[in-house]
């Protein structure tokens, strides 16, 4: 099948925006939770209420600050911050004044943050730090646009400000915004070049939301208090879209910011379901794992983890699980499944992957576990998703069907290219680029390789422009391979390289959590670094046996021949990895050519 669609179950009204449903909620259902915040102890600790009025109290004290500031409907207005409770008070605070938000990441450079507010004539920025503020002041003068500064620990001064504005102003500006104005600018972290712009509409994000919980993820509305703790950045869209989702579907939302008291918030805020990337359930797995080792427990949990993948694959055959299996799934579900289920708070038995691919392997370890892990597909141009299975029609291995009023295309050379509400309209002040991405029948052209069965199941092969074909002409897709590498305990990161060599080869980083434990158990020097067991046989052996796994999905053609294990990992500071942790292949090949010049010599 070359084409699969399924029709819309929600459309969204010309007169519709975003900030309509905070007044509508508030309206209907006063005193609903609508979400919760974390206590003076943290996210660890107690978490408050925060009902449908008093959010929506808020952002009208907000909009009424940045009215009587002078922003007016279509402004643009940046925000850069970590994930927490403020960044979703200001983000529909600037729509109920109808503004535009542009979100920066709290990881970005002066040099990133300066493009991204010098493009998109940002009138103001809200900052979460003193340190961010510091950072944008030092290229100010070069942001003609930029007006004013706020930082967010000080908002109760705007809000103060916008005391005499009434409230009939923020209403006007409500009422005003159209479903096509523009929401917000997202600019995608990009691995190679500036990054661009995604204009995304009040309509895209909409449509994205209403179909998503009016079709395949109904059930994640309903049941006793549905919530999610969201702990990935806002800034990207897969984030952004969860925000937006809560607010729609009536899903209670709390933030972490902080990932190293990520797994005391999730046990104390007790989310319905979760919202991550792969690496994140790659390090729940690989935590879990070492802990069982380092407690003498690593055989029990490896025959654990072989029963909760055998009985997930179970599932998927006509026969189902047979009876020795689920009394062996029953035996290890009190003795390791349920420990796990709880670390996630004890609720959630759902779990949205995007982003990249999490492996096949990992999916039905989830699932077997009690968590199901639904993998979806979009990017920023397609307001993060595109496709997604379902709770009831969960085929893993793909990223689902399409939402409905989606439409997924497989062009003649592979290409996955989309139509829908949810494709944005172009690239902010780039002409060039957004014609460059459209097909002459308006689709938009994703860069990625794919193929729908014939239920118009979607699965992604590959990108592109990330296709390797070496020198003997043999064309390699590196994702799949990298992907199965870094869902090694001892492996975090993995850069696949060949184009125009002779052989396929990898570039290996180490997980720091599983590096020392493993020194222990081989008995090397505590202090030992990666750079300085590079050559250590038992290393060697360790790394060896992670590329064996990922060999055998491909071709010995397509297959590493050659690794070499690096000093340090790939960081998002240093630029080798994006805010999503993808990684940025054009910085590694510069930063690490002598390492891939020693794999061909």
């Amino acid at each position: 099948m070359d084409e699969y669609s399924i029709p819309a179950l929600a459309g969204i009204p010309a007169t519709e925006n975003l900030a309509k449903t905070v007044f509508r909620r508030a309206a209907e259902q006063p005193q609903a939770v609508m979400l919760r915040r974390p206590g003076a102890a943290g996210p660890a600790g107690q978490w408050t209420d925060v009902t449908a009025r008093q959010f929506r109290d808020e952002v009208t004290a907000l909009a009424k600050g940045l009215i009587a500031a002078g922003v007016e409907a279509g402004d643009r207005i940046a925000l850069m911050s970590h994930t927490r409770y403020e960044w979703t008070l200001i983000d529909y605070a600037i729509w109920a004044a109808g503004a535009v938000t542009v979100p920066v990441y709290e990881t970005s450079s002066a040099e990133q943050a300066e493009w991204i507010l010098t493009d998109s004539g940002a009138r103001a920025c809200f900052v979460e730090s003193a340190a961010f503020g510091q950072l944008i002041d030092g290229f100010r003068e070069r942001v003609p646009a930029l007006e004013h500064i706020w930082q967010i620990d000080s908002l109760s001064s705007l809000t103060e400000g916008g005391a005499g504005v009434e409230d009939d102003a923020v209403t006007a500006r409500g009422d005003a915004a159209k479903a096509s104005d523009l929401a917000t600018i997202v600019y995608t972290s990009g691995t190679t070049g500036r990054s661009k712009g995604c204009e995304i509409s009040h309509q895209n994000l909409l449509a994205t939301v209403r179909n998503a919980f009016a079709g395949p993820l109904a059930s994640f509305t309903t049941g006793d208090d549905p919530s999610t703790l969201l702990f990935l950045p806002l800034a990207h869209v897969f984030a952004r879209i969860i925000e937006v989702g809560t607010i729609e579907g009536g899903i209670v939302l709390g933030h972490c910011a902080d990932l190293n008291v990520l797994m005391p918030a999730l046990a104390a805020f007790r989310p319905t379901f979760i919202l991550a990337v792969p690496r994140v359930f790659e390090k729940v797995y690989n935590t879990a794992e070492q802990k069982a080792v380092s407690e003498r427990k690593g055989a029990i949990f490896g025959r654990a983890a072989a029963t909760a993948i055998a009985y997930s694959q179970a599932l998927d055959s006509p026969r189902g699980p047979s009876f020795g299996l689920r009394a062996q799934h029953a035996l290890f579900d009190r003795l390791v499944y349920g420990k796990l289920r709880a670390a996630l708070g004890g609720r959630a038995g759902y779990a949205i992957s995007g982003g990249a691919a999490l492996t096949e392997r990992l999916c039905h370890f989830f699932r077997g576990v009690g968590i199901t892990v639904l993998q979806g597909y979009g990017l920023t141009e397609t307001t993060a998703a595109a496709t997604v299975n379902r709770p009831d029609r969960n085929k893993i291995g793909t990223v689902g069907q399409p939402l409905p009023g989606v439409a997924i295309k497989i062009a003649d050379d592979g290409e996955i290219i989309i139509n829908g509400a949810i494709v944005f309209a172009g690239y902010w002040r780039n002409d060039q680029a957004t014609k460059e991405t459209f097909a002459e029948d308006g689709w938009f052209r994703t860069g990625d390789l794919g193929s729908l069965d014939d239920e118009g199941f979607l699965t992604i092969t590959g990108r592109k422009k990330e296709i390797i074909v070496t020198s003997g002409g043999k064309n390699v897709a590196p994702a799949v391979l990298e992907d199965l590498l870094r869902s090694h305990a001892l492996i975090s990161q993995a850069m696949v390289v060949g184009d125009g060599r002779p052989y396929v080869a990898a570039l290996v980083t180490l997980d720091e959590e599983a590096f020392g434990p493993w020194k222990a158990r081989q008995g090397k020097p505590a202090d030992a670094t990666a750079g300085s067991l590079r050559d250590d046989p038992d290393l060697v052996a360790a790394v060896q046996a992670a590329v064996d796994d990922a060999n055998r999905a491909v071709s010995r053609a397509e297959s590493i021949r050659r690794f070499r294990i690096l000093d340090g990992d790939f960081t998002v500071e240093s630029g080798q990895l994006s805010a999503k942790m993808g990684i940025r292949r054009s910085v590694l090949a510069k930063d690490f050519a002598a390492d891939i010049d020693m794999l061909y010599s």
